[in-house]
């Protein structure tokens, strides 16, 4: 290799627990909120959250596309829709954009300065307001049954 090397390959061909035999945090800790602080925990959520809006994104495009079938197909879809089981899925997808929104709001005023000191109350003030919503979102999807 050149003069250069990454830091941390030296260890790698070590015998023994080795804590990091290589760059960074392994992908294992990508999802780890375990010794973190607030911030890491709702960082680690977050991106789960964004990683589920992501998957929705191309299933409801995949949906759609049953539209091109005929109305038969549309039809049989919306009597699978209206069971409580994919009712639950609508629920835990207004989690995933409540969440993943109000926590985005919390990031982008902590990280400009608009109120840097307040992290946690900032997080459960906004999560409060998520739970109600939730709330309220989910007597309506399931009452709308």
């Amino acid at each position: 290799m050149s003069g250069r090397e990454l830091p941390g390959t030296e260890r790698r061909g070590d015998d023994g627990p080795v804590l990091r035999k290589g760059v960074g945090i392994p992908a294992s800790g990508w999802f780890d909120p375990r010794g973190r602080a607030l911030g890491g925990f709702a960082f680690a959520v977050n991106r789960v959250t964004g990683l589920g809006l992501v998957a929705y994104l191309y299933l409801h495009l995949a949906v759609l596309s049953m539209l091109l079938r005929g109305e038969s197909a549309w039809s049989g879809f919306l009597r699978l829709a209206t069971n409580w089981l994919f009712l639950s899925l609508d629920v835990l997808l207004i989690f995933g954009i409540l969440y993943h929104g109000l926590n985005g709001i919390r990031v982008a005023l902590v990280g400009s300065g608009v109120v840097p000191d307040r992290q946690k109350a900032l997080w459960w003030a906004l999560g409060v307001i998520g739970t109600i919503t939730l709330a309220f979102s989910a007597l309506h999807i399931y009452g709308s049954r």
